[in-house]
């Protein structure tokens, strides 16, 4: 009997000491070796268990015998064998709990139990299979969402849309291992471990955990976020290109969140750690997107008579953000609102305690079912509050000069399957602007969430903290009927080091003359739209005083000035955004805001293979950099990074000068 325990595990299982990766719901074959005959197959069973307390009532142990299904769904089926082996198939349920697995065999005979432990193997999600939560019938979509390990993500303005490369990396070495880590870290596990692992069959549950662990704000995380600009502490985040060197960094720090992050980083490293599970996961990105703190849907702007912004209310729009969509069934919610699920790791707000947000159904977004579990109000507020602007008089009058329902939640993007184009998914959270049916689902909105057009809102599902003073401002009526318009134009976003050519477009809007006084300036910004620095006044060049007045009698004045590269280049903010606000006035008291951001873009790589690409052979790539600016630059740096290419963030400094307008190459070694 004791020979008969003697058993090698040879197939799928265990090969010279690595785990095998399964996918639940999938068949896997093992052979074992046994050194005497068994005579008695009815005698053995397998037991399966993951967790630290794995128990048969929460389905993290599970006891099935030779060639019979258990009620858990797990089976062992003996094959046709050689003699002196047993060739099995074991299959676990397409619900099973996911994680780590230990899998013994066990032998009764007579009075004696024995058990010898066959191996270990970790246990995903499976999106080939049509019984599981995440199954994906698009073989194409299945390549993209789950074993696609590069990507895009869209960044910029919505006029500006600028695509950055992203190495998820979720085969690399130990990201898996990590994932798994994240999971066991999270703040639901170190309080009820048990519950926690039993809990890891729902995708609903364990997508969730990961949107709160990815930032660091509750349950010491993987990303810590900043957003002021300052990042000598840490990385910038702009300097990221990939979630492997960040994973690797928190995982091998002993679990000390990784400094810095925003909200392209945070989603990076999220959709990493969601395709590694086995859950279908993209990159969203949204622009103008709202940050509505008192979940009322108004994001509401006050400037004074100069422009200038103020910070009367914690209410922003954002150039962009970045989340998560992930792909899975909402059996808590019903069938209709299964498919694409919004997810957020950046920790803008509060979810039931922490800073975690979603899942939140895509459909219930778009028809305004603010009610439903995750987060959905605050997902619909980011893609369509409306957006109100008001001027705050020195007498602390106020007047509402704008409203907008159409400025929030334009162009919501991902990458296409199968190609870096960019797909519009915009109509997957609502329907068209000024459509009837988006008003309608707006105002069913504002009644599920308790908002009247003045007084305080109702209490929300979503625990947050309440700025005070937490109203919706009366913009039910529409604000006064506009005599005058404008535009900012630029032709196109110019290159770091240039000029910005523009040009004011004032319209008169009825036929009478007008005076009005025009005020012009420009701030340098984070994409959060948060001004770092004044760039840029208009000069009334004979009154030598800020603002300028305008004489118009014809339909159109144009108004051209610059801001200069000595005017930006000292303010200029990482992110390389300017935004220019015009303030009109005219003698009738009508009033006009008019706001331009651009984006001036960085100087191209390019990137040339020298000579033949061998497996496991080194191979020299070259980078050019033309230097745009009327300056010397020096002490630069280039990173690279890419699965199966480069095992950590390749990081090259180059400390020679690169002269004004002149192009350099830099050669490196892969291998």
């Amino acid at each position: 009997f004791s020979e008969m325990m003697e058993v090698l595990l040879t197939a799928l299982l265990v090969c010279k000491g690595t785990e095998a990766i399964l996918r639940r719901g999938q068949a896997f074959n093992i052979t074992l070796n046994l050194q005497t005959t068994a005579q008695a197959w009815d005698n053995l069973s397998f037991i399966a268990s993951t967790g630290p307390s794995p128990t048969e009532s929460q389905q993290t142990k599970v006891v099935f015998n030779l060639s019979e299904e258990s009620a858990s769904g797990w089976s062992a089926v003996l094959e046709p064998s050689e003699p002196g082996c047993m060739n099995l198939t074991i299959s676990s349920p397409a619900n099973a709990v996911i994680g780590r697995y230990k899998l013994k065999l066990q032998i009764v005979s007579g009075n004696k139990v024995s058990s010898t432990l066959l191996g270990q193997f970790v246990l995903l999600f499976n999106p080939w299979c049509p019984d599981d939560d995440v199954f994906m019938a698009n073989a194409k979509e299945r390549q993209e969402y789950v074993l696609n390990d590069s990507g895009i993500i869209f960044q910029g303005l919505e006029k500006y849309i600028q695509q950055e490369a992203w190495n998820y990396g979720q085969f690399e070495e130990d990201i898996l291992d990590i994932s798994l880590a994240i999971l066991d870290r999270s703040l639901n596990h170190r309080q009820d471990p048990a519950l926690d692992v039993s809990n890891r069959n729902n995708p609903v549950y364990v997508s969730r955990v990961i949107s709160a662990m990815v930032n660091s704000n509750d349950e010491k995380g993987v990303v810590e976020g900043k957003w002021n600009g300052k990042y000598r502490s840490g990385t910038n985040p702009l300097q990221w290109s990939g979630s492997v060197t960040i994973l690797r960094k928190w995982y091998r720090g002993r679990y000390k969140p990784v400094r810095y992050g925003q909200c392209w980083v945070f989603a990076g490293v999220m959709c990493t750690v969601l395709r590694s599970l086995g859950i279908p996961t993209r990159v969203i990105t949204n622009f103008n997107s709202a940050h509505d703190r008192n979940i009322n849907l108004s994001i509401d702007k006050y400037i004074d008579i100069s422009g200038k912004t103020l910070h009367f209310t914690e209410d922003s729009v954002w150039n962009f953000h970045v989340w998560n969509e992930s792909w899975f069934i909402r059996r808590d919610l019903g069938s209709f609102y299964d498919g694409w699920q919004v997810l957020d790791a950046t920790p803008q707000e509060t979810s039931k305690g922490i800073y975690q947000c979603g899942p939140a159904s895509t459909k219930a977004i778009k028809e305004g079912d603010v009610n439903l579990d995750y987060d959905s109000s605050f997902v619909f507020a980011a893609v369509n509050a409306d957006y109100v602007t008001w001027i705050h008089y020195s007498n602390k009058r106020k007047e509402r000069i704008y409203s907008d329902t159409r400025k929030i939640g334009k162009f919501i993007s991902t990458k296409a399957v199968g190609s870096n184009s960019r797909v519009d998914v915009t109509a997957n959270y609502k329907y068209p602007e000024g459509s009837l049916k988006e008003r309608q689902v707006y105002k069913k909105a504002l009644k599920l969430l308790g908002v009247r057009s003045t007084g305080k809102k109702a209490k929300m599902r979503r625990s947050r903290r309440q700025p005070s003073g937490a109203r919706r401002q009366n913009t039910t009526q529409p604000a006064q009927k506009p005599s005058i318009s404008g535009k900012v134009i630029l032709d196109a976003s110019p290159v770091i080091g240039q000029d910005i050519l523009l040009t004011f477009a004032l319209r008169n809007l009825l036929s009478d003359f007008k005076t009005i006084k025009v005020k012009l300036r420009a701030s340098a910004i984070l994409y959060t739209r948060k001004p770092k620095a004044e760039i840029f006044w208009y000069l009334d060049t004979e009154r030598r005083t800020w603002g300028n007045y305008v004489s118009i009698s014809i339909p159109v004045k144009e108004i051209p000035f610059k801001i200069s590269y000595s005017q930006y280049k000292n303010s200029l903010t990482d992110d390389r955004k300017i935004l220019v606000t015009a303030v009109c006035e005219t003698k009738q008291g009508a009033s006009l805001l008019v706001e331009q951001d651009i984006v001036l873009q960085d100087p191209f790589l390019t990137i040339k293979v020298l000579g033949p690409t061998v497996v496991h052979k080194a191979v020299d790539v070259q980078v050019t950099f033309t230097n745009p600016l009327s300056e010397v630059v020096t002490d630069c740096v280039l990173r690279a990074e890419g699965s199966g290419l480069i095992k950590e963030q390749l990081r090259i400094k180059y400390v020679n000068a690169i002269w004004l307008v002149s192009q350099f190459s830099l050669v490196g070694n892969l291998e």
